[in-house]
This record gives C-alpha cells, structure tokens and sequence, in this order.
C-alpha cells in the first residue's frame, strides 16, 4: 500500500495500483504507446530505445520538488516523475557512493564480489580497489547489444588504468575517478583531474554544466544510432560550491550553507534539463528511457541534503540513508505521473534496461535486479521484489513487504512497520518476536552467500 507518510502526490498522479485497477486490455494498450492499427503500420520495425541513467551524488530523499522540496525549484527532474512513474519507495544497495554505483552498474549486490565500502582518497586508496574482472557491467552488455556507451561524470570504480571506465565498456569517458571533486577547479587535487578518456583537462568552467554539457553533445553525436549514456555527476556531494549564476536564484536564503545546496541543485536540475531538451530536440524522447538516482541518502550535517520524513543519513542503513530519489520515463511505455510504493532497488536498472534494448536476462548471470517494466505496466501483478538486503560493515538490514529489521551493529536489531512508521520511530521488536526471528533467517541466509569484503573500511567518515 501507499506510506501514509510519503510525500503528497500532485493532483494528476495515479498510483500503479489505480491504473491497473482501472484500465482494461484496450486502454492499457493505449496508455502504454500501442497502437489498434493493423498491416504494416502496426509491423513497422523501431530502433533499439536509448538509455540514460541519471546519478545524482548525496541528495536527500526530500530535496526535489516531487519529493517535497519547498526552497528549491526542480522542475526538470520533476518532468521524470511527471511523465512516468515514481517509486516512493525506492533504494539503493549502499548508503555510501562506490558500493552503490557497484552494485548500480552490474545488477548485483556488490557484496556479493566483495564491494563493501569507499575506497579512500586517489592519493591512499585501499589495496586491491575496483571492480573484480569476474563482473560484467550495464556498458558492456549494452554494448555488445550494438549500443554506442558513454560515462560522463563521476566515476569511482578504480583508480588504475585496468579499472578505469574504458576498460568496462564505456566507448567515451569525461569526468574524473575519485568519488568528489572540486566544481570550478581541475588543479585543486591534481591526483584526481577531469579527464577525456586518458587525457587531463587543463580547465573547466563548473563540473555540473560541464558533465551535461559534454552528455548533450554525446546525444547530438549518436542520435542516429542507440546509445547508452551514464550522466554521473558529482552534485551534490561536497564541498559546497556553485557559480555566481545560481547563487543569484536563492538571495532569499540567509543561511550560506543553505543558499549554496540550493545553487548547486538548481544547477543540476538545469543540467538534467539540458540533456532532456536534447532528447527532445532530436525526437528521441519517446524512443529513450530515462533513470534518475540518488548514490545514496543525504549527509544533512555536511551539506543541509534533508532526509526528511525518513529517519538517518548517508552511512546508514536507516532509511535515509538508503530510501532515495528514484524515477523512471519512458513516454508511449510507461503511463504518465504514477507512482509506486512497492519496493524497488538499483540494481533494477541493469535488468531493466537490458530487456529493453532486446537482451536477455538469464540465471547465468546471477543478477539480483529484475526488470521493472511489466510492473509498472500491467503485464506482471504484485511487487518486484519480496525481500531486499543491506549490509555495511557491523550494519544491515532486511526488508520484508512493510516489515523492516535493522541494526548498526551496536544494538540488537530494531523492527520496524515501514507503511504505518516511515521515520523507524517505534521499534516492534519485543511485541513482534516471531516476525524478527523470520526476517533474521532471511538475512543470515543472504549474508552466507556473501564474500569477505576486499579491502577494508577507508575511515568513518566514509566521504
């Protein structure tokens, strides 16, 4: 069922649940962009779709406009939601950066190979760091599909040139390797710089208008042919920088360190808006699904990111640390201004983007995503998953339909009822014995099945 407690939806949004009760075989088809005609129209063959996944870095499960968001306009990744669907309850498989974007980009828990935690700085990183060759990305499936690839953004997947974007099937790389960069300097930290491929950029105006700036042209470049585009970018993750351009929209604020989220945001949705004009511009956006994601819940201390009404932040296992933005746009496909409150996660995307270009999923490739397409249309009935995990060093969590259980390693682990209680605020474990003992065996099931991390937790701050 719906949270209670989620943010409220716009007037025009239907839940899924609402659609599929509502709409019979014939107006399914036509929500979902299929056509009544017969002979050669309906024959017609179509391109392979685009795909784009959208990253965003450290933003907070409260922080755009569809999410509440009061102080802060977001009106182009506000667009996604409004012409697809939204899933309230949306996550990710690690409440810090590099982990997530393992398990992000190989459909994987990233425990599973051993991708635990941060890496540590460029300048020290952690023994062994990267993705382990056994694994087999989004790009290099995509590719072997026929599609062009391209990463522009953050990267931080590995810092030795084995481990660097080429290698794991990515035709173009602009961006840089460590998980945070300075936004209107390449010299600042000259361990890490923007990079074209191999080559290091000299100067750059702004990261943010720089990584759409070189996705557009991406676009504009390929559009005759399918492409696969990873916008990763580094808004907003510290440290707190912004153009004189974007500040100016947010005078209103007092609070500096306020004022400059603010612009930092407000650029990025400008950014994504770039991209999706391109689309547009190319009559590619009914032919394109789009992704957008956050790595992982808000640092609030650090950055102002707000969680709320989730309890926690980035680094935790609490929901807001792993509870996050999460959209999905393909228009004629997927009916538009939806939302869902089943449980979702990313490591969907890879699943789901693969069926879309034509691929097939098999057990072969031991994927722990699934493909959300016949979910959020109708063909299949009930949630795509009955069960997700986490784990984080001494932290992990289990949930199970509306039931969560979690522990951060220092106290016996809390239940929660995520449907009646979004901010984890009562803790129904010593009410609710049987439940915990059920959920314990699901997750000590899972955590049999993982692999010693393989290198070790690069400080508490986990940047």
């Amino acid at each position: 069922m719906p949270n209670k407690n989620a943010p409220r939806e716009p007037a025009a949004a239907i839940t899924r649940r609402d659609f599929l009760k509502a709409a019979g075989t014939s107006a399914i088809a036509l929500a979902l962009g299929g056509s009544l005609a017969t002979g050669a129209d309906s024959a017609a063959p179509t391109r392979k779709p685009n795909i784009v996944l959208i990253l965003a870095d450290d933003l907070g499960y409260a922080e755009l406009g569809i999410q509440g968001c009061k102080d802060i306009p977001t009106p182009n990744i506000d667009s996604i939601a409004a012409n697809g669907v939204r899933f309230t309850d949306g996550y990710v498989s690690c409440p810090v950066c590099s982990p997530t974007r393992a398990g992000l980009l190989t459909g994987r828990y990233q425990q599973r190979f051993g991708h635990e935690f941060n890496p540590g700085p460029p300048t020290k990183p952690q023994p062994n760091f990267g993705l382990p060759f056994t694994e087999t990305t989004i790009a290099q499936r995509l590719k072997a599909l026929g599609y062009v690839t391209g990463i522009f953004g953050k990267w931080h997947l590995g810092f030795e040139p084995k481990y660097q974007p080429q290698k794991w099937g990515f035709d173009e790389f602009f961006g840089f390797l460590g998980g945070a960069h300075h936004y209107l300097s390449t010299t600042e930290d000259p361990n890490n710089p923007i990079l074209r491929s191999t080559k290091t950029i000299e100067s750059i105006d702004y990261t943010t208008d720089a990584f759409a700036r070189e996705a557009a042209s991406f676009i504009e470049r390929h559009h005759d042919k399918p492409f696969f585009l990873y916008l990763s970018f580094n808004a907003v993750h510290a440290p707190l920088e912004s153009t004189q351009k974007y500040l100016d929209r947010f005078g209103s604020i007092k609070d500096e360190k306020r004022r400059k989220f603010a612009a930092m945001n407000s650029a990025m949705d400008d950014a994504v808006g770039r991209v999706l004009t391109k689309l547009r511009e190319k009559k590619l956006e009914e032919n394109t699904l789009v992704f957008f994601v956050s790595d992982n819940g808000g640092p609030t201390k650090q950055t102002t990111s707000g969680n709320a009404p989730l309890r926690g932040f980035k680094g935790q296992v609490l929901e807001g640390g792993i509870r996050v933005p999460f959209m999905m746009q393909w228009k004629g496909r997927i009916p538009s201004g939806m939302t869902c409150a089943d449980p979702v996660i990313s490591l969907d995307v890879l699943p789901t983007a693969l069926t879309a270009a034509g691929g097939r999923v098999n057990a072969d490739m031991k994927l722990d995503g699934v493909d959300l397409m016949p979910f959020v249309t109708g063909k299949k009935k009930g949630a795509p998953h009955d069960r997700l995990f986490w784990r984080f060093g001494q932290q992990w969590a289990v949930r199970m339909g509306d039931w969560k259980l979690e522990t951060n390693g220092s106290h016996a682990p809390a239940l929660y009822m995520l449907d009646q209680d979004i901010g984890e605020t009562t803790d129904l474990a010593a009410t609710n014995p049987a439940k915990v003992s059920q959920l314990q065996k699901a997750y000590d099931a899972w955590n049999a099945q993982l692999a010693e991390p393989r290198w070790g937790r690069a400080g508490a701050a986990q940047p």
